[in-house]
């Protein structure tokens, strides 16, 4: 145990990419880092190379090579970060993959399996392993890296955007779970070129450097930051917030689908949409507008 650390963050997927980005602006900011990447035969040690890096600009890191996906991670992660640092304060839930592409009639389901293994349930493990350890804390943060594909799809992604979706919906059922302790809970959906989105002889956007997107999850995962329950996009230095809503809809005087039909443009329409803290909240709101005028007669 180190008492001389004050914030200490697990990062996955952090050797390289965004990953790497964000171990870095996190250190950059005084938290000791493990830097969680794994090590694959015959490639660089990358989680030891941005520790390195750290370590080289007087921050604090240590490397860790734990594959998320395989058995007793998450246990494994936690144990590592405790006896490095003594405490866990922050974990970005970076790591993951995109899985092959295809769409539905060529979909291979044990690529869906794997793609759903590591991007969500790996998460939701390590989630439930440093909970914990995070409430022992004053400032316990988690942050969700996920995507866009998990809000709005992707097409020739199913795996992806159907693991983003659920890792999305998971972290927005926990920030309300963990509302009334020191736990905020957040999304991050990052745009950057890297590794994972390279294509073969394209260069780079220079304008979407992973550093880009870093000051974000440095926000996110720091005890300043007062948010809970919400997604952020981010990329390029440019940020905005994301989030599911619903419009006002419409009445219906019949049980036919001609009505639905005549009326679709009135049920469809999204001016005066509304969002709502959980799904609780979303169904009271359209209960207490159900027109009870024909019922029971």
């Amino acid at each position: 145990m180190d008492s001389s650390v004050e914030r200490a963050v697990i990062v996955t997927g952090a050797g390289k990419g965004l990953g790497a980005a964000f171990a870095k602006a996190l250190a950059s900011e005084g938290a000791a880092v493990l830097v969680n990447n794994r090590l694959r035969k015959g490639q660089p040690d990358s989680a030891g190379g941005v520790a390195d890096a750290i370590r080289a600009q007087g921050g604090r890191a240590i490397a860790n090579y734990q594959d998320i996906a395989a058995p007793g991670a998450a246990q494994a992660l936690v144990k590592a970060a405790l006896e490095a640092f003594g405490r866990i304060d922050a974990i970005v839930f970076n790591a993951g993959i995109i899985g092959p592409a295809a769409k539905l009639p060529d979909m291979d389901m044990a690529a869906l399996g794997e793609v759903l293994n590591t991007n969500f349930l790996a998460q939701v493990a390590l989630a439930q392993a440093a909970l914990p350890h995070l409430l022992q804390g004053p400032a316990g943060r988690m942050v969700f890296v996920s995507s866009s594909a998990g809000l709005h799809g992707v097409r020739g992604r199913i795996p992806y955007a159907a693991s983003k979706g659920a890792l999305n919906a998971m972290a927005l059922t926990l920030a309300d779970e963990l509302k009334r302790t020191p736990i905020k809970v957040n999304v991050l959906c990052p745009y950057a070129s890297t590794p994972m989105t390279a294509q073969d002889g394209v260069a780079g956007d220079p304008r979407l450097d992973p550093a880009y997107a870093a000051g974000m999850a440095a926000y996110l995962a720091s005890e300043a930051c007062s948010l809970n329950g919400q997604i952020f996009l981010a990329g390029g230095r440019r940020y905005r917030r994301a989030r599911m809503v619903e419009g006002r809809g419409a009445s219906a005087a019949d049980d036919s689908s001609a009505w639905v039909a005549e009326h679709l443009d009135q049920i469809a329409a999204m001016d005066g949409a509304r969002e709502f803290p959980g799904a609780e909240s979303a169904f009271a709101d359209l209960y207490a507008t159900i027109d009870t005028s024909h019922i029971g007669g």
